[in-house]
């Protein structure tokens, strides 16, 4: 197998291989040119992810800055998909987000990680795992997503939260490590903050 087999396969590789840094370098123009447009640039911005992106659903937006390993080409957009700025990509292996996910700023999902063995690190190999985001799911800031996590439709990630294991759908889960605090429930169709009822 070549390194970039190996990579795709999900063993351990090589990631300075040069086949796989001639292809990752290529990718690397479209991140610098997105990031250097605002508002006002939304028609290039969304020329530009159909190029970076392994899939993007209609009505995606992410803002600016926007860091990628690989520029988004092993991610799959959902339909109207909102990042906020500095969302950060370790995208050595897929990740797929689904239709209408909310990421507040500064929020890092990484599918690279490396090896305990220290010679193993020593050689400097890594692997990769995909991660998988539900559909409607609210990601708050300053969250950390880790490799091989798939998080269920519809929950919320409270700021701040490290996840570094599996999340059901339809919960509430928070902390460091990420964990499941409570269901959503009725009381949240009556209240969207504390006491502050839902009024539309």
């Amino acid at each position: 197998m070549t390194e970039r087999e190996r990579m795709i396969a999900g063993k351990l590789y090589n990631p300075a291989d040069a086949e796989i840094m001639q292809e990752q370098t290529g990718c690397a123009h479209f991140l610098k040119e997105y990031n250097a447009l605002g508002q006002g640039d939304e028609a290039r911005m969304k020329e530009l992810m159909q190029q970076m992106f392994a899939e993007v659903g209609e009505g995606c937006y992410i803002q600016p800055p926007f860091y990628a390993n690989w520029s988004g080409k092993h991610v799959h957009l959902g339909r109207n998909v909102y990042a906020n700025f500095n969302l950060t990509l370790v995208d050595d292996a897929d990740i797929y987000i689904g239709d209408m996910t909310m990421i507040a700023p500064n929020v890092t999902i990484t599918t690279a990680t490396h090896p305990i063995l220290p010679s193993l690190r020593e050689k400097a190999l890594q692997y990769n795992v995909d991660v998988h985001i539900g559909k409607n799911v609210w990601i708050g800031a300053g969250v950390i997503i880790l490799p091989g996590v798939t998080i269920g439709d519809n929950s919320g990630i409270g700021a701040g939260s490290v996840v570094t294991k599996d999340i059901p759908a339809n919960v509430v889960a928070v902390g460091v490590p990420c964990r499941v605090m409570r269901p959503i429930g009725e009381r949240d169709e009556i209240y969207y903050y504390k006491d502050n009822k839902i009024d539309l």
